[in-house]
Formats: C-alpha cells, structure tokens, sequence
C-alpha cells in the first residue's frame, strides 16, 4: 500500500481570501468557508481531492519550500487570468527541455504555471 496526496494545504492569513482566489484558479468548489479554515472541494476525481486553507498568526517570512505547479494549454493567457484575479508574475524560466512562469498568490505563495 502507498499514500497518496488527498489535500494540498495553505497556512495564511486570510482563509477566505486565500480559498476565493485559488477556487478562481482551479475551479475547485467552496466546501467550507470559515474565519480561520477554508475548503476547497476538486471538481472531479482527478488530482487533489481538495484544498485546505488555515489561519496562522504569522506572516509568510521566506521562500516557500514546496509549491503548486500548474498547467495549461495557453501558458500566457492563464498568466493574465492569474494576474487579473490578484496573482503576480515574478520571472519566466527555462531549463531541462521545458519553460514556467513563477507568480505569487495573493500572499506571496510562489507558484508555476507552464
């Protein structure tokens, strides 16, 4: 037997926000909108079955060690989706065979879209 990712996890300072704008991103559903928790439920049995967001008292202090990668079909127009939706775009990168763009979610998480 193996495990298997069920949730990708956010602590944040805002759960509402946070979850909004990643629900925008994905299409994945509110399941639970709280002050402190937030919960996005996958629109279908691909992927990651949801996504959790938890307040925490502190502010995000340094790079992220682990991220969420996306993809898309049309790289440059979900980039402007993303940035019309609150993200940010840092830098476009290169390498082993293969490009991404690094943007920040609403409270600088890093994350790739290619």
């Amino acid at each position: 037997m193996t495990a298997f990712i069920k949730y990708v996890t956010f602590d944040c300072a805002d759960p509402r926000r946070l979850s909004t704008f990643w629900s925008e991103v994905t299409g994945y559903a509110a399941m639970a909108m709280e002050d402190d928790f937030a919960a996005l439920a996958a629109p279908d049995e691909r992927g990651v079955r949801g996504i959790l967001f938890w307040r925490v008292p502190e502010p995000k202090a340094a790079k992220s060690r682990m991220h969420v990668d996306l993809a898309s079909k049309n790289p440059q127009e979900e980039i402007d989706r993303l940035v019309s939706l609150g993200a940010q775009k840092l830098e476009y990168r290169e390498g082993n065979g293969t490009s991404w763009t690094v943007m920040l979610d609403p409270e600088g998480n890093e994350f790739c879209i290619g």
